[in-house]
């Protein structure tokens, strides 16, 4: 459904989830840093009681679930949205997986050995950012959440074509419910625990995410109908597929779906927000999911730390968003939005630096108080040193070279204008937000 349209003009990012990013962003490197700041037994036993990993996971897929369905309405075109996150995200992706192999032939680290023995799988899941679905392992164990990023947007955007995109509330719910009521009765791999069963599948998958993105930028409306009905079809992974192998980072289907759950939180969010759920639709069913993340661990696996530590995690997510969202017509201080703007790069690249810094420094550096705190500052440094590098070089050129292509495109086939339906003249149309890619990972 093509239609000559103008281009949105680009809108200015919003400082409130930049900073709420960064922080997120901020919190996942402490927590990969701090068994180097208060040694691996103290480390473990705060992950009794509250899992600053997960904190960060959650953190972010609320706010890409905030984030996502805005940027994708505001355009009204799956092309635009594709050409837009691919050039985003795999710039500095493909750059992160550079600089893994470069530490490889370096000697300072070596390949999982799950890829090693499924080299076809794992090139074929790094390819889709699916690879925590296909029984693979990431060659950067952050990598992991992008896999429900990459499924998130193929359901969000086959949502959008087919019409469907303001029924964030009854996903979020079923998700949750799938998880609450089926439980550990969803099976953890389906579509197959062997090496070939996962050859296949990530062949199948590959196929699939290649097509679709072809049928979203012909933007003929047959192709991108059909790619929309795919799309809706990759919510079988998480919810059938969520733990293919050990080297999974989820331990089950249920809680895979209870992730996706989150995701579309945030869109129940940003849709009540705009008039488009009613509040007494939305804070119980954000109730739910806050208080699900935590109990429904407790149910299905039991022991009380499962219970402290989700439980304690859950709400710290909320308070945090809510806190963020409370203030965000205040003025954000600028490193707040500048960490914002690197999270990405440095979600992607910390667990590098982390490593770097460790082969470097001698074993005796760990032995005191100044050696930790000097170790942990200097790990800060290469971090978020690498992450603006990356940032400046590899994020912002590769979201021009988008830019570009992305006029070409409208050149060549004509802008598209899929499916946008009028803001009420009640509500405020929302602003494009900051629209980086939620790097999460424990």
């Amino acid at each position: 459904m093509n239609a000559p349209v103008n281009t949105p003009p680009a809108a200015p990012r919003l400082g409130w989830l930049d900073a709420l990013r960064g922080f997120a962003a901020l919190v996942v490197v402490l927590f990969h840093v701090s068994p180097y700041a208060i040694g691996a037994a103290n480390h473990a036993v705060l992950g009794h009681y509250f899992d600053m990993g997960k904190f960060g996971v959650l953190l972010f897929f609320l706010v890409s679930g905030y984030v996502i369905p805005m940027s994708l309405e505001r355009h009204g075109s799956p092309r635009r949205f594709w050409v837009g996150r691919v050039f985003r995200i795999y710039p500095a992706y493909l750059l992160s997986i550079v600089v893994f192999a470069g530490f490889v032939l370096a000697g300072m680290t070596t390949v999982p050995g799950a890829l090693r023995r499924e080299t076809v799988t794992g090139v074929l899941g790094h390819a889709t950012m699916l690879q925590e679905f296909v029984g693979g392992r990431g060659l950067l164990r952050p990598f992991w959440t992008l896999s429900y990023e990459m499924t998130f947007y193929l359901v969000v955007v086959g949502l959008f074509v087919w019409g469907l995109h303001r029924l964030s509330a009854l996903w979020a719910a079923g998700l949750l419910l799938t998880s609450v009521l089926v439980g550990t009765a969803l099976p953890k791999n389906l579509f197959g625990s062997g090496m070939a069963d996962h050859r296949m599948l990530a062949l199948v998958l590959a196929l699939l995410v290649g097509a679709s993105l072809v049928a979203y930028l012909s933007g003929l409306r047959w192709a991108v109908l059909a790619a929309g009905l795919a799309g809706l079809c990759f919510v079988a992974l998480p919810l059938l597929n969520g733990h293919p192998s050990k080297g999974a980072s989820t331990n089950s289907s249920w809680q895979a779906a209870f992730m996706l759950a989150v995701m579309f939180a945030g869109t129940v969010i940003y849709r009540t927000q705009h008039g488009q759920i009613s509040r007494w639709v939305a804070f119980p069913l954000l109730t739910a999911i806050t208080v699900g993340v935590g109990l429904n661990t407790w149910l299905q696996v039991g022991g009380r730390f499962e219970l402290y530590k989700w439980c304690t995690t859950a709400v710290a997510v909320a308070v945090a968003f809510g806190i963020a969202f409370a203030v965000r017509h205040r003025p954000v201080p600028h490193v707040m939005t500048w960490l914002g703007a690197v999270s990405y790069s440095l979600y992607l690249l910390h667990k590098l630096a982390v490593n770097a810094v460790v082969n470097v420094l001698p074993d005796t550096a760990l032995d005191s108080l100044p050696g930790r705190a000097g170790t942990v500052v200097l790990i800060l440094a290469v971090a978020l040193g690498a992450a603006w590098l990356s940032y400046r070089y590899v994020e912002l050129p590769g979201q021009q070279l988008g830019r570009r292509v992305q006029r070409y495109l409208d050149a060549r086939l004509g802008p598209e204008q899929w499916r946008r339906p009028p803001a009420s003249p009640a509500v405020p149309a929302p602003r494009a937000e900051s629209t980086a890619p939620v790097p999460a990972a424990t």
